[in-house]
């Protein structure tokens, strides 16, 4: 069984807005439901759960009932942290789960969810035992003597950009976040489960990635989600 592990539990701060950016409506249809159907529809998925902010909970099963999102199973409160709502989703799947289920845990706020990256994040964990998705960075990078000058470079060649979805057998991803709960490693701010799993000596393994795959942080991202849904729209309409 594969399983959707969806991150849902910020509240948006950056964005700017009354609501949490995960529940703002973009043409009639919340953020939200747009990264569900990327789900809904994928053939490999069995089963959905959402970590969601509290006192959301009864509005996403409103928007699911609403847009046939039937996979969603299970819905669950956040924790404080990302890692915390991470774990908390893993305990809830605990009578659910084998082993060797595959948890496929994904952003919340990246609606632009390609079938092909899905597709290849399965793939590449049961082929390696699990699947980040990532991108060459094409950017140079520089490392800062101080705040106004650099005497050195990283190889852009040996970089790679890492996002959502990422996934890991639920029997290995739920021994990594007890042992790393337990022991206090890998949880610090800015986590997730991919930087967890290194700090805990594993080795990471890359599937496909897309640059449509964006995370909406701030309005500017808002506004290129909108465009983004458009030129689909667009591109249906030829």
């Amino acid at each position: 069984m594969n399983i959707a592990l969806i991150i849902a539990g910020g509240s948006g701060s950056r964005m700017g807005q009354d609501i949490p950016k995960q529940f703002i409506n973009v043409y009639d249809k919340p953020v939200i439901i747009y990264t569900l159907e990327n789900f809904q529809k994928h053939p490999k998925i069995d089963a959905i759960e959402v970590v969601c902010i509290d006192g959301w909970h009864d509005v996403l099963w409103a928007y699911a009932k609403q847009f046939s999102i039937d996979k969603l199973k299970w819905v669950i409160p956040n924790g404080n942290t990302a890692q915390e709502s991470i774990r908390n989703g893993l305990l809830a799947l605990k009578e659910h789960c084998t082993q060797e289920d595959i948890v496929v845990i994904h952003d919340g706020i990246r609606p632009m969810l390609d079938d092909f990256v899905l597709s290849d994040v399965i793939i590449q964990c049961q082929k390696h035992g699990n699947a980040v998705t990532a991108l060459p960075y094409n950017e140079q990078i520089f490392i800062a003597d101080d705040d106004f000058s650099t005497t050195a470079y990283i190889p852009r060649e040996t970089l790679r950009r890492v996002s959502t979805p990422q996934a890991y057998p639920y029997g290995k991803l739920y021994w990594a976040y007890e042992k790393a709960f337990s022991e206090q490693v890998g949880i610090h701010a800015g986590t997730y489960a991919n930087t967890l799993m290194v700090e805990l000596g594993e080795r990471l393994y890359f599937s496909a990635g897309s640059d449509k795959n964006i995370k909406l942080t701030t309005k500017d991202d808002l506004e290129l989600f909108k465009a983004y849904i458009k030129m689909d729209r667009d591109n249906w309409l030829k």
